[in-house]
């Protein structure tokens, strides 16, 4: 069998193909191509989502995430993890013996759950979310950013609202009001945000000079949740169970700022970082086993990772963030990173989520903390 082509000077000539090809696609591309596969194993998951067909059952759409591939799989992994955590949580755990039932840094708890979180997701929704794993004490400690503490407050005696990414920020800034993402805050907010704290910094201040108080940024929170006294803030109930909440940073914020006048007006206000920090490490140190979830990146992904280093790592992890490692910022490292620092045992299986939190965690809280409601809300009695 022939066929026609042409030369390398451009004349027409006859191809003929090798013997016994006629009729064939040539073997490299054939080999290329059709490739024979090796056997996958049997227990694999086959990708499959949900029908529809079948109806409108939101628990149902999001069980079969984990035949859905992509970050719908993450997210099913991602509750596999934290159900561990809960399952371990609730095991009884044995005093230690010699260990004294009173002694705080003796574990009480199968497993100890730290929960961090940005500031950003307590001036969106998701904090009432969080509120709800504080009112019934279903993490054991928090850390978050000054305006993780702050924008909760605030939003006790004032409203955030919905706006625009688009909102030109002049315009804004010549209204008086704040943009965080597509959320609007009036700067009054902040206003009677200063209002309400002064007093409080102002006694704070006082019990440090007549009574001898040594105040620490998770001591400083505590007061606050007390003295808000509103069942709708998240600090009010981790003050309420005896959640400690961690923020180095407290200062970087608007709390910061009221604490710069206030300096004025009354100085000698001191906050102890170093208490604080053996007190959170102690509570990894001490644990029985720990797990953490941490939403968004930053100062809270390193903290709660590095309290986890002081005992060779956390034995469940799930981070929730959209960050990169390609910079080589913490924010964005895979778990992986953490479990060559000693951050995140070498036998975990930690999940990252690469997703906005603020879809994503209500869902997890949804699949994990209230699936298993009944069960940690008799624990916390017990």
């Amino acid at each position: 069998m022939c066929a026609y082509g042409l030369n390398s000077k451009g004349f027409a000539c006859t191809l003929k193909y090798p013997e016994g090809m006629e009729g064939q696609a040539p073997a490299v591309a054939r080999e290329a191509v059709l490739k024979v596969s090796s056997a996958l194993p049997k227990d694999m998951l086959r990708i499959r989502g949900y029908d529809f067909n079948d109806g409108v059952d939101l628990k149902a759409v999001l069980q079969s995430y984990a035949t859905t591939g992509f970050q719908a799989s993450s997210f099913a992994q991602a509750v596999q993890e934290i159900n561990k955590m809960i399952e371990k949580r609730l095991e009884p755990v044995k005093e230690e013996e010699g260990s004294e039932p009173c002694d705080p840094q003796s574990p009480r708890l199968g497993c100890t759950i730290f929960l961090g979180y940005t500031s950003n997701l307590i001036s969106s929704g998701v904090r009432e979310t969080i509120r709800y794993l504080a009112q019934h004490k279903m993490v054991d400690v928090i850390v978050t950013t000054a305006g993780g503490i702050e924008e909760d407050i605030i939003k006790c005696l004032a409203p955030t609202f919905l706006g625009e990414f688009s909102l030109p920020g002049k315009e804004l800034r010549e209204r008086g009001i704040n943009r965080i993402g597509n959320l609007l805050v009036p700067n009054e907010n902040y206003c009677k945000f200063e209002d309400w704290l002064m007093p409080v910094l102002d006694q704070m201040v006082q019990e440090q000079k007549t009574e001898g108080t040594h105040w620490t940024p998770s001591k400083m929170i505590h007061r606050l949740g007390k003295e808000i006294n509103n069942p709708e803030s998240v600090y009010y109930w981790a003050y309420k169970n005896d959640i400690p909440v961690f923020s180095p940073a407290l200062t970087d914020g608007s709390l910061g700022d009221m604490i710069y006048f206030h300096s004025y007006k009354n100085p000698g206000l001191v906050l102890d970082i170093v208490e604080d920090i053996r007190r959170l490490n102690s509570k990894a140190v001490f644990a029985k086993r720990t797990g953490m979830i941490i939403l968004g990146g930053g100062l809270v992904k390193h903290h709660i990772s590095n309290a986890n280093l002081m005992r060779n790592g956390a034995d469940y992890a799930v981070f929730v963030n959209t960050g990169q490692e390609f910079d080589g910022s913490d924010s964005g490292a895979r778990p992986d990173e953490a479990v060559s620092w000693g951050k995140i045992r070498m036998d975990a299986k930690p999940v990252k989520v690469y997703a906005d939190a603020a879809l994503v965690f209500p869902l997890l809280v949804a699949e994990t903390f209230a699936h298993n409601a009944a069960r940690l809300v008799a624990e916390k009695k017990d």
